[in-house]
């Protein structure tokens, strides 16, 4: 019993819940008071995560020596689960939303009914006679054991149908959700569809006990592994939406920031007076001062974009087959680039150049910024106009 594999089932669980509590702790930190979702999820990872700590071999043994009363630790984990149920189903109700009186009455009848449940489970332990410890086959062991019969049926029964409406009204989600989120429900819902075999399991081997069998390998040996692939799922369920999110987000700025370095060196002569953040700031950062310099850049040359120059380059990128969109951006993409060399070139800013049009309208600057790079229009315009005359750059 105290050999290292009986505890991976409930230290990896464990672990991977509180990381997913952890995660979300400064979203709970912030909204706690104001938020009945961030409360319910919360304190359903908290639970969760205490059930497989408190659920250990070691704990359960420690639990029953400091009590002096043989599996005093039995209803201790089983509440801690049942509590575990009721936070589930207050979740789906407050997830589920509607009217504001209904989901609070429905969440105390919840509250009240669990409550009955853990009552009960104290209630048939003080009257069951159970001196011998069991660490782990326990539901098994005291299967035809009176009162004792009554408390396992109450935590398997509360836990399979918290689990079984949890699943339900999970799985009804997920045609109106996408991308991470969606993810995130299809993992929950496999969680909870585990928790019912779990659940399914131990019954099995409580029942074969009643008709004189002998199954108690399912609940020892089957079930705890299934529980902490439940957990697994589940923690991880919570944990990609926003970590996927995150991911994606950083995924998508690194990928801007990239993106717009030929927008950027083509500028590098104008001096905007723009601050270079150090290479250690975060992307998002680094991002936003990239697109700062970009635009700061733009609206300095934009007395000398010649409006005629973006039309006569949007045609030729629409006559070489370019889509509309990426015609567009070849255009100001050269209106840029002509406007750069008319300003370091000493020419006097174009007579329209004050409108409201070139790429200081445009928001997509990443277009732009590969047209710089590898347009053929833009490559041909360099070709026929040649060097600016004067390279040295611009004070602002």
């Amino acid at each position: 019993m105290n050999s290292d594999k009986y505890y991976i089932p409930y230290l990896i669980p464990a672990a991977i819940l509180t990381l997913a509590f952890a995660i979300r702790l400064p979203v709970m930190m912030r909204f706690w008071r104001i938020d009945p979702n961030v409360r319910s999820v919360g304190g359903l990872l908290l639970l969760a995560s205490a059930v497989f700590y408190f659920g250990r071999p070691d704990t359960l043994a420690a639990m029953n020596r400091g009590t002096g009363v043989p599996n005093f630790a039995a209803p201790v984990l089983y509440t801690l689960l049942t509590l575990f149920c009721a936070s589930c189903l207050v979740m789906i109700i407050h997830w589920r939303g509607g009217d504001p009186r209904w989901v609070r009455r429905t969440s105390w009848t919840i509250g009240i009914v669990y409550s009955a449940v853990v009552a009960g489970l104290w209630t048939t332990f003080a009257f069951a006679d159970v001196p011998v410890e069991r660490l782990r086959d326990l539901d098994t062991y005291y299967a035809n054991t009176p009162w004792m019969r009554e408390h396992i049926l109450l935590y398997l029964g509360a836990h399979t149908v918290a689990c079984a409406i949890t699943s339900v009204v999970t799985w009804s989600w997920l045609r109106q959700v996408s991308g991470w989120l969606r993810s995130g429900l299809v993992l929950l819902v496999i969680g909870f569809l585990l928790n019912l075999c779990y659940d399914t399991v131990k019954l099995t081997a409580v029942v074969a006990r009643w008709t004189g069998n002998d199954l108690d390998w399912l609940s020892t040996y089957v079930a705890p592994p299934i529980a902490a692939v439940c957990a697994l799922f589940i923690a991880v369920g919570f944990i990609l939406p926003h970590a996927g999110e995150a991911l994606q987000r950083i995924g998508t700025d690194y990928y801007h920031f990239r993106a717009l370095a030929p927008f950027v060196r083509e500028l590098e002569p104008l001096d905007t007076g723009s601050l270079r953040l150090p290479r250690r700031s975060p992307i998002s950062r680094r991002l936003v001062q990239r697109r700062t310099r970009i635009s700061d850049g733009l609206l300095r040359l934009q007395p000398y974009m010649d409006p005629a120059v973006r039309e006569r380059a949007l045609a030729e990128a629409l006559a070489q087959g370019e889509a509309p969109g990426r015609a567009a951006a070849t255009a100001d993409a050269v209106s840029v680039v002509a406007a750069l060399r008319r300003l370091r070139g000493g020419g006097a800013p174009a007579e329209d150049g004050t409108a409201p049009t070139g790429p200081a309208q445009v928001p997509d600057l990443v277009a732009v910024s590969k047209a710089l790079r590898r347009s053929p229009v833009v490559i041909s315009f360099r070709a026929r106009t040649g060097p600016a005359d004067h390279p040295e750059s611009v004070s602002s």
